[in-house]
């Protein structure tokens, strides 16, 4: 696929093409076996941590979005994966410098050329999504979405960092959880759910 093709299977909304520039769900999956992965959420709260250490020493490293990292003590330095719901501006692209881009939103006409023709990329299907969304009952965040993903690997743990659903809000940004479509109580009783049930995902901070 071109360039031209890219843009005109993006604006119309022709999912298979797109779909075609994804490696298979399967294979993504299958690369987490046995690895102890670092999930990294943006709440502010762990700017106040010494993580940093920690979530460097995990086999993988997975951020999102934009993941600013005030501190390699508090957020570390790796960027291994990165989970996408918005573009990329180039400075932040260059600064994470991600070997693999997950592209996790339904909205597609966000999703940048550069980003789908990326090694490895992976674009999370529409399907997947819906159902995350009646499970939780509104719009799964980026986070949400990754960690019921990886929950169906045969990774060896989960380790959640920078997640406290909203209670600090988050560092991309300035908005209250009453300005985001998303309900981060019922996103913490999906995570606690998924934790009581799968002992190998456990938060930190």
């Amino acid at each position: 696929m071109n360039r031209l093709s890219f843009l005109i299977a993006r604006t119309l909304r022709r999912e298979a093409a797109l779909a075609a520039l994804s490696i298979p769900q399967a294979e993504l999956l299958a690369e987490l076996k046995g690895k102890r992965i670092a999930l990294i959420g943006n709440a502010r709260a762990l700017a106040d941590s010494l993580h940093g250490p920690g979530i460097d020493a995990h086999d993988l490293v997975v951020r999102i979005n934009r993941a600013p990292m005030p501190g390699p003590e508090s957020h570390g330095q790796r960027t291994d994966w990165l989970g996408l719901a918005v573009r990329l501006g180039a400075e932040d692209r260059a600064r994470l410098s991600p070997s693999r881009y997950l592209w996790m939103s339904p909205k597609r006409k966000r999703l940048d050329w550069l980003t789908a023709t990326s090694p490895g990329f992976y674009l999370h299907p529409r399907g997947d999504y819906a159902r995350l969304r009646a499970r939780i009952g509104a719009p799964p965040t980026t986070g949400a979405m990754l960690i019921e993903l990886f929950s169906r690997s045969e990774m060896a743990g989960l380790t959640l960092y920078g997640f406290d659903f909203f209670a600090s809000l988050s560092l991309s940004g300035h908005r209250t959880a009453a300005q985001v479509p998303h309900d981060f109580s019922a996103e913490a009783r999906f995570v606690g759910d998924l934790m009581v049930q799968d002992r190998r995902i456990a938060r930190v901070a």
